[in-house]
């Protein structure tokens, strides 16, 4: 990662967690249900967005609080990222980045399964190799959170 990427990533993250805590007077209350929430794609550093794709998620409110959520990430072009993610049409051409791109896929259940047992963005960290994931991971739950608010 460049070290661009790097004070980009710190900037975004001291931005999220700053609104967190300034959101005031207390936790907020969730209405019962199933929401989806979408992050918007990825951008290389030169603006393009081929290669990065965007993420999912589906997270279930049940009693006021999250209690499931389910992570996927897809391509730009909306293919699922999979055991196929990082293979050049159909085959391994280059180990490294096979290897890294399942590491990617591997976390998105692990950012799911944080956000159940925290039941809250706070306290989730990035996973090494999965940066980019964890990214769209947090714009995905707060476009999700957003929309479960009890008005």
């Amino acid at each position: 990662m460049t070290m661009k990427k790097r004070i980009l990533l710190a900037v975004c993250t001291l931005g999220v967690l700053t609104s967190l805590a300034g959101c005031g007077g207390g936790e907020k209350t969730y209405t019962d249900g199933v929401y989806e929430g979408k992050s918007s794609v990825f951008e290389n550093e030169d603006g393009s967005e081929d290669g990065n794709g965007y993420g999912v998620v589906t997270i279930t409110i049940q009693d006021g609080k999250i209690s499931d959520c389910v992570y996927q990430t897809y391509e730009t072009d909306g293919t699922l990222k999979d055991e196929e993610y990082g293979k050049a049409r159909g085959e391994i051409a280059n180990r490294d980045f096979y290897n890294k791109a399942q590491k990617a896929v591997a976390a998105c259940p692990e950012y799911a399964n944080m956000l159940v047992q925290n039941g809250q963005l706070d306290g989730i960290d990035a996973i090494t190799g999965a940066t980019i994931n964890y990214q769209e991971f947090i714009e995905a739950v707060e476009d999700a959170l957003s929309k479960a608010e009890a008005k």
